[in-house]
């Protein structure tokens, strides 16, 4: 006796848990996960470009700065240097009584104190070393100084350029899909696997573009020249397996979040820098431009005032060692004609002002 046959269900080609309907699904998040990667790389590439221009807008800045201020600057520097000079000569060579001594050494400490010259510092002098402090602290303003006006890049990045992020250490997971990346890319363009001459100079071309991403972390970079150099679109869609199509969504996924962290440190780095004071002289200048106000001219005009002052002082000094004046006239004069911490503290009080007016 022959049994019969089960009839087959109709609907069971519908089932959920068919290949059809599991891969439709995988299709769909494949092209979910590469609208996100390309919208990634184009706010990374917006986000790069703006912090570029504005540490170019920086330099610019600090440049334009120098070259104008320079002569100025100068100025101050070599009256600076006179006045210094001046008050040496008068307490080491001229008779003085010691309470008239004292009293003309106050006078020296009181323009150093007030910001009308340098401070000067000697050995065993401890009245100065307290209130100036015998060490300039780690990344002095020297320093500083140096980096803004020869327009160098210390905004998280080592003396070779490369970035330096906790996302970037050698042990991060990150890190290690960087490399793989990089490694990927080293197998498939390295100029040594291929003997034509003219793939080899391109191989070669492209290995330097691979190399400075690597450098650099610059994950979006890398996927960037693999996708323009390999072919065309690295994912095969049409006619892949399930495990395809489940290792492709892997694979984009990861570089995703790659992306993402590489997005956010950009946005910090851009917030850091425009948080620093050439940053924030940049926002002022632009504010200034805005209202037709030249601001590195305005800056001048106060570096004139100040050499003017300074010219007084020095002039006041000289007449001083020549016995122009008296001892008497003397005691009285450079005083009045600098400026003591109350006054320094109200112009400085003005001046943030000023800028927090300008800035908003």
């Amino acid at each position: 006796m022959t049994r019969s046959k089960k009839p087959k269900s109709p609907n069971s080609s519908d089932s959920p848990t068919s290949p059809s309907l599991a891969l439709s699904s995988l299709h769909f998040r494949l092209q979910a996960l590469e609208e996100e990667h390309q919208w990634l790389l184009k706010q990374i590439g917006r986000k790069r470009n703006e912090l570029k221009k504005f540490l170019d807008q920086m330099r610019s800045l600090a440049t334009e700065i120098f070259q104008r201020g320079q002569p100025l600057y100068q100025k101050l520097t070599d009256l600076d240097r006179e006045i210094h000079a001046l008050f040496d000569e008068i307490l080491t060579a001229r008779k003085l009584g010691q309470q008239t001594k004292e009293r003309i050494l106050g006078i020296y400490q009181t323009l150093q104190l007030t910001g009308v010259i340098s401070p000067k510092f000697e050995d065993g002098d401890e009245e100065l070393d307290e209130l100036f402090g015998d060490e300039e602290p780690e990344g002095s303003s020297e320093q500083s100084a140096q980096d803004f006006f020869s327009g160098g890049d210390s905004y998280g990045r080592h003396d070779d350029g490369a970035e330096t992020s906790p996302e970037s250490s050698p042990k991060s997971p990150e890190s290690r899909q960087i490399r793989r990346t990089f490694l990927r890319m080293a197998e498939i363009f390295h100029p040594d696997k291929v003997t034509d001459p003219e793939t080899r100079m391109r191989h070669n071309e492209i290995m330097k573009e691979v190399n400075r991403a690597y450098k650099e972390g610059d994950i979006a970079r890398l996927l960037e020249i693999e996708r323009q150099h390999q072919m065309g679109d690295s994912f095969e869609v049409e006619g892949s397996s399930e495990s395809d199509l489940k290792r492709q969504c892997e694979r984009v996924e990861t570089n995703n979040e790659l992306l993402k962290k590489q997005y956010e440190n950009l946005k910090r780095e851009l917030r850091s820098v425009r948080n620093t004071p050439e940053g924030e002289m940049v926002r002022a200048s632009r504010a200034c431009e805005k209202d037709g106000i030249d601001p590195i001219e305005q800056m001048l005009e106060e570096m004139k005032l100040q050499v003017q002052s300074t010219e007084k002082i020095y002039n006041f000094v000289r007449d001083f060692r020549d016995k122009k004046i008296t001892v008497k006239e003397f005691l009285r004069g450079p005083v009045r004609m600098g400026r003591s911490p109350e006054e320094m503290e109200d112009i400085l009080d003005q001046l943030l002002e000023q800028l927090h007016r300008i800035s908003r």
